[in-house]
């Protein structure tokens, strides 16, 4: 099977995205299930290769078919040019906010293009990035612009533990009140939705409860008998397999060991705590929705660590390595 290029962009050249492309490239077996592409600043990762002493040598292209994709060698395709000579790591710089955003350009372009296979991303920095007065605050509403995406969903994978979420960056009061029958049916589809374009065809989803063991039947909240119970039956007479509401406390432990394909969590970190508790490093974080695939890593900038060669790149392999595996079949499943 021919392998799948995936795009890795530079991220901030300020944070530890750098360091971490070239510890996770130095790792053999990634060459073996992809030809990854880096999208970025040579230079930048010429500084970076003073330090991480990784080894690679780097091949300058300008199409990613020209790529030599072999162990030994980093091939980058020349995006967000970055002045080493006034890089400072562990600041906030706009020239590394306006790099970092000309890299994700580039790495959509060439997705939507067709050229590379799906997308796994570094961090970026949210001040540089409104420094260098770019109107959009992450990763995913960046590459929900550039490819004219309304609201894609986010799924978090770690080891076989699939979570979704039905509400994001809001407070928790207004996470709870978001919790209704309407948006619950809406999101348990687009979850279904997802699952099968990632390959899972017959997937079981469970919905997790809000309040202590899912209210106790009204006893102490009301939500999962007023709108979850009801948003669950209504998706099951539509042919959905999903199950709940189940409570937090146990749904994602059972999830975990297999007994349900994915879990949709009602609150931002109700399912990132359950995550990254399992894994930390290894949690990544999956975009679904657009024509492409993307993962990424699912940690910061670490401007206190940037520039001193102590990086774990852990996750970053873990990214590349879930784009290159459902990478390809999402892409046909899209186009579809």
């Amino acid at each position: 099977m021919e392998r799948p290029i995936i795009g890795i962009p530079m991220g901030d050249a300020a944070g530890i995205g750098p360091e971490i492309v070239l510890k996770a490239l130095a790792e053999k077996e990634l060459y073996n299930t992809c030809k990854p592409l880096v999208i970025g600043d040579v230079g930048c990762f010429e500084l970076t290769e003073k330090f991480v002493n990784s080894g690679m040598k780097f091949n300058i292209v300008e199409e990613p078919e020209d790529g030599k994709y072999a162990h030994g060698t980093i091939d980058i395709v020349p995006a967000g040019n970055i002045d080493t000579k006034c890089l400072l790591f562990g600041k906030v710089q706009a020239a590394c906010g306006k790099a970092a955003f000309d890299c994700i350009v580039k790495s959509a372009e060439l997705a939507m293009a067709g050229k590379i296979t799906a997308v796994a991303t570094t961090p970026i920095n949210k001040e540089a990035i409104k420094a260098a007065n770019i109107d959009f605050i992450g990763h995913t509403e960046m590459y929900a612009g550039l490819t004219a995406t309304l609201d894609p969903l986010t799924m978090f994978q770690v080891r076989n533990m699939r979570v979704f979420f039905l509400s994001r960056h809001v407070s928790l009061r207004k996470a709870c009140d978001l919790v209704t029958k309407e948006r619950l049916v809406t999101y348990i589809k687009k979850c279904r939705k997802a699952l099968k374009m990632l390959g899972i065809e017959r997937a079981l989803i469970a919905v997790a409860g809000l309040n202590p063991h899912s209210g106790e039947h009204g006893l102490f909240g009301d939500e999962e008998v007023r709108e979850i119970e009801p948003a669950v039956q209504e998706a099951q007479k539509l042919g959905i397999n999903v199950t709940g509401p189940v409570p937090a406390d146990s749904v994602f432990f059972q999830a975990l060991n297999g007994k349900y394909d994915a879990v949709l969590s009602l609150y931002h970190d109700q399912g990132h705590i359950a995550t990254k508790t399992v894994d930390f490093e290894r949690t990544i974080s999956i975009t679904i929705g657009m024509p492409f695939l993307r993962t990424s890593v699912d940690h910061g900038t670490a401007f206190d660590i940037a520039g001193k060669g102590i990086a774990s790149p852990i996750s970053m392999i873990e990214a590349i390595k879930l784009a290159a595996y459902y990478g390809p079949q999402y892409r046909s499943r899209f186009c579809c």
